[in-house]
């Protein structure tokens, strides 16, 4: 598989504008935004979804996330704003490397606009569906 564009950024072949970096996650500003200061939070280990990768990963991007926020939020100046992580080119994924979007909201015009077509939950299925989920996630890897 050859490496994804934002391997690339990491490792210098892109140019970027970075705005945080560690051993294992690398953050820098979209160049299609869809508001200032919309930041991709990207983890230095090429998997394409979030179900791919590491815990060591998964766990060093959920521990400077809410630090990247509060940076982007007193940045921009915003309140609001949207974390998007999508798997998979049904899902919208566009790159297949994980990454996390942070989309400031400085309106309610800008930024993010998403649908959301809820249905309602069959009491029966849920509770089947969320034993079989509960199943899965007693069972060891």
């Amino acid at each position: 598989m050859p490496d994804s564009i934002f391997t690339k950024i990491i490792r210098g072949d892109i140019p970027c504008h970075k705005v945080y970096e560690d051993a294992m996650v690398f953050a820098f500003l979209d160049v299609s935004p869809l508001s200032p200061g919309h930041t991709l939070v990207v983890p230095k280990e090429e998997k394409a979804t979030l179900a791919e990768l590491s815990d060591e990963s998964a766990g060093a991007i959920g521990r400077v996330l809410p630090r990247i926020c509060r940076a982007v939020m007193s940045a921009t100046g915003c309140d609001a704003y949207n974390i998007l992580q999508n798997n998979g080119s049904e899902a919208h994924q566009a790159v297949m490397h994980v990454h996390f979007h942070i989309i400031p909201k400085p309106s309610a015009g800008a930024g993010l606009g998403i649908s959301w077509p809820a249905t309602k939950l069959d009491h029966a299925h849920g509770a089947a569906l969320a034993a079989s989920i509960a199943k899965v996630m007693n069972t060891p890897d």
